[in-house]
């Protein structure tokens, strides 16, 4: 194996420069080729830089072939796009989607282990996949609340994270980091996202120079939420169904009434219009 260079990352090339810039790179979740086409016209159509990322359902429900069709729509795309494996949470699966698929950067999701195996199998899982190029990210503290394609980890303890956890994470040699500091999967309710911004500031601070940030748990942010922790220092914006919420009541609306092709089609202009949105709250636009 080549010695790990991240400067060759595409992930990393794309969040370097995110974070140079001061603006943030939309991540949004790809269920289906739909949703591809989409990230990728609204990226060219902004002309932004872009990750896209799948869980690993999608690896299991599709054989790999949804990560190969990102892959192959990112190298034809006229703006940088990166491939990413998010919530990771399978030893065997991040070793197989490391050898055989074509991903630029893992989510090593071990935050479902007590910190000490947590920490000791991240930095085992970070240098498996820098063995093979891959760049990583993983969640220090517990971010709590599920989501859809990943485990539940509603019934784990959110614990918010500290600068102990900052220093024990970038000495497993991971690339991202993805805090805790008020941010859930999921829903928020009622009450909406309350962020402790003095806590990524103290974050960012202990990570500057060494890491990117990553922000998980974007569903009802608005968009003065979602600049304030860019400007905090987060260059990763992981989003779900913030840029597809149209696409998923335009389903429930038209399932009955439009031919399948035409459903498709207009399911993925509405992605496209929230992605392009996020792109523009975000700051990426015109970046590329």
């Amino acid at each position: 194996m080549t010695a790990w260079d991240p400067s060759k990352n595409k992930t990393w090339q794309i969040l370097k420069a995110a974070e140079d810039g001061g603006y943030g790179i939309v991540a949004p979740i790809a269920y289906n080729l739909e949703h591809i086409l989409a990230f990728i016209r609204a990226a060219e159509a902004k002309r932004s830089p872009l990750i896209i990322q799948v869980f690993p359902w999608a690896i299991t429900f599709s054989s790999g072939l949804l990560i190969h069709a990102a892959a192959h729509a990112a190298r034809a795309a006229s703006v940088p796009v990166s491939i990413h494996l998010d919530h990771a949470q399978d030893e065997a699966m991040i070793r197989h989607a490391a050898d055989t698929l074509p991903f630029d950067s893992i989510m090593v999701d071990m935050s479902h282990f007590e910190m000490p195996e947590n920490l000791a199998k991240t930095k085992t899982l970070v240098e498996y996949c820098h063995d093979r190029g891959i760049a990583t990210e993983a969640e220090p503290g517990r971010i709590e609340g599920g989501e859809d394609g990943i485990a539940d980890t509603a019934d784990l303890e959110g614990a918010l994270t500290t600068e102990e956890q900052v220093e024990d994470f970038v000495a497993t040699g991971i690339d991202f980091l993805a805090p805790a500091f008020g941010n859930v999967h999921g829903d928020y309710g009622s009450r909406g996202p309350v962020l402790e911004f003095d806590r990524l500031a103290m974050i960012r601070e202990k990570a500057a120079g060494r890491v990117r940030l990553v922000v998980h748990g974007t569903n009802d942010f608005p968009e003065d939420i979602m600049k304030k922790c860019i400007v905090g220092g987060v260059s990763k914006v992981n989003v779900n169904k913030l840029v597809l919420d149209d696409y998923l009541l335009h389903l429930k609306e038209k399932a009955s009434t439009l031919s399948l092709t035409t459903l498709m089609e207009d399911g993925v202009k509405e992605a496209q219009k929230l992605t392009e949105w996020q792109m523009d709250v975000c700051g990426s636009s015109g970046k590329a």
